[in-house]
């Protein structure tokens, strides 16, 4: 961060992230200026540290769409794909204004029955869950308004192709390529065997209603989760405003697929 300072670039720090560096660093953070909520503007934000602090990231830009760079400290990194080795040089190129930048789609979620309470924008997936209790949840699927299916089972899953690699990805639904522009409708320990991951339109508008023996079910935005009363229904549409994602030049999201996920490792 000096090293950007002394090239002559301004930097805020999410006042939570600021406290902390402040405490470690001790005056090693008179080069940054701490801001709080959602009042400041930016050319570019900095995400450091794994894919769960990039969707925190992209939840603080919100609607603003300033794009975001991804500087991985945490484990698989699917997101935040520039490791900590590569960051100076990474750093030099972004200031040369060479790079890309991706738009990826959000779903937001409502709740016309009652006040959800949290953001409801999800770059990765919404999540219908149970409680923790041993008893399944029915879920009545509608999509544009005709009926899906009736699910009954742990949960299910709307995810964005962005998310398609989490939550998606280990309960046997399929990855999909960034920039389709689709959502995967995928079951959680589906009580049926005929009950299978769809993919649908991201123009589509999706609405669970969900009973069960117990009195609430959770709904879960991008890990953030929250109880709400059973015969309630979640409305999903497309968010009128997309996540800006910083690329290296020439990077494929293949490439990430053969980087983080192995792909073709036992051919070699």
């Amino acid at each position: 961060m000096q090293e950007l300072s002394g090239r002559g670039v301004d930097l805020c720090v999410e006042r939570s992230f600021y406290d902390y560096l402040a405490e470690a660093l001790r005056d090693g953070m008179l080069f940054c200026t701490p801001v709080a909520g959602d009042d400041f503007e930016a050319d570019m934000a900095f995400s450091i540290g794994g894919d769960g602090t990039f969707l925190r990231t992209a939840q603080w830009v919100g609607e603003k769409e300033i794009p975001i760079i991804g500087i991985n400290t945490g484990h698989l990194g699917y997101l935040a794909d520039i490791s900590l080795g590569d960051c100076a040089s990474w750093l030099d190129e972004v200031l040369a204004g060479n790079y890309e930048v991706e738009s990826r789609t959000m779903i937001m979620a409502s709740c016309p029955e009652t006040a959800i309470g949290m953001s409801t924008v999800a770059l990765n997936e919404v999540a219908i869950l149970k409680q923790d209790t041993a008893s399944m949840i029915d879920m009545d699927v509608r999509v544009d308004g005709a009926t899906l299916a009736n699910y009954l089972g742990d949960g299910l899953i709307v995810c964005t192709p962005t998310g398609s690699t989490g939550y998606n990805l280990s309960v046997g639904g399929p990855i999909v390529a960034p920039s389709a522009p689709v959502w995967v409708i995928s079951p959680i320990a589906a009580h049926s065997l005929t009950m299978r991951p769809l993919v649908v339109g991201d123009g589509s508008v999706i609405s669970v209603t969900t009973r069960s023996r117990v009195a609430s079910y959770r709904l879960s935005v991008d890990g953030r989760s929250v109880s709400l009363p059973v015969g309630s229904t979640v409305v999903l549409r497309r968010a009128g405003f997309t996540t800006r994602v910083l690329k290296r030049p020439g990077h494929h999201y293949t490439d990430t697929l053969r980087e983080k996920l192995f792909w073709g490792a036992d051919n070699r």
